[in-house]
């Protein structure tokens, strides 16, 4: 088997309790527990997916850092080290608060990161999603935690302001998440989505890919299952939580 499994998430530093200092982001619980059913999925390798200012590919070895959020904590990709690292925080945001929660959820397998730039094109994206599972070895099981939000413009007091298009963006979103609907997903426009500032769109695309190389010869929504699980803009900025599993993927897990 290749590809079994993905959990979708937004990227809100508030995610992460020492930056949320208190605030009830009930966003957080979600994605905590998307990620636990990500891992009861029993997969080989997590590769978490997100945006970045460059397409880069980051091994466990690398970290984030909330320093910028007034938090001093750096967040490993991988385990944490047996000793003291020298290695220089280098995850952007939503790779930072993706190794988060593999660490929240227990995650102990291994685990690598893919930053894609908000700049690709759905077929770029979708490109880099086929070759994730192109490049899965025989018997390998695959696992991708995508990271994205959604549009930054629902409410007036939104980080982008208010644009009537921003809801039905999100609701076309949240639609193909629970689909599962790889098509709807790449059909999503790059500049609506970069006038709206979704962070997830190319995040999204990738998955697309991933998922349409994986079922070649099948119907996705027949071969998989998926849960929109939380759809909701608290702070102006949609914040869409879901999983999708490969039939049978799923076969219980305990963190380790």
């Amino acid at each position: 088997m290749t590809f079994v499994a993905a959990a979708v998430c937004p990227h809100p530093p508030l995610l992460v309790p020492e930056v949320g200092r208190g605030e009830q982001v009930q966003a957080r619980a979600a994605a905590v527990d998307a990620v636990r059913r990500l891992c009861a999925a029993r997969p080989a390798r997590i590769v978490v997916v997100g945006d970045a200012p460059a397409e880069t590919r980051y091994g466990p070895e690398s970290t984030g850092s909330l320093a910028g959020f007034g938090v001093d904590l750096r967040v490993p990709l991988g385990p944490p080290a047996a000793g003291p690292t020298a290695a220089a925080p280098s995850l952007p945001l939503s790779l930072t608060v993706g190794a988060w929660l593999l660490a929240s959820a227990g995650w102990s397998g291994a685990r690598t990161a893919l930053g894609v730039p908000a700049g690709h094109s759905p077929r770029q994206a979708a490109g880099l999603g086929e070759r994730l599972v192109a490049q899965v070895g025989r018997g390998e099981r695959l696992a991708l935690l995508v990271m994205g939000d959604g549009s930054a413009r629902r409410t007036l007091k939104a980080p982008g302001g208010l644009d009537e298009r921003a809801a039905a963006f999100d609701a076309a979103v949240a639609a193909a998440l629970a689909g599962p609907d790889p098509a709807a997903l790449l059909d999503l426009d790059p500049e609506l989505a970069a006038d709206l500032l979704a962070a997830g769109r190319a995040s999204w695309q990738v998955l697309a890919g991933a998922l349409l190389a994986a079922t070649r010869d099948d119907t996705p929504s027949e071969s998989w299952s998926s849960e929109l699980t939380y759809d909701d803009a608290p702070y102006g900025v949609g914040y869409l939580v879901a999983v999708w599993n490969r039939g049978g993927a799923q076969r219980g897990w305990e963190p380790g």
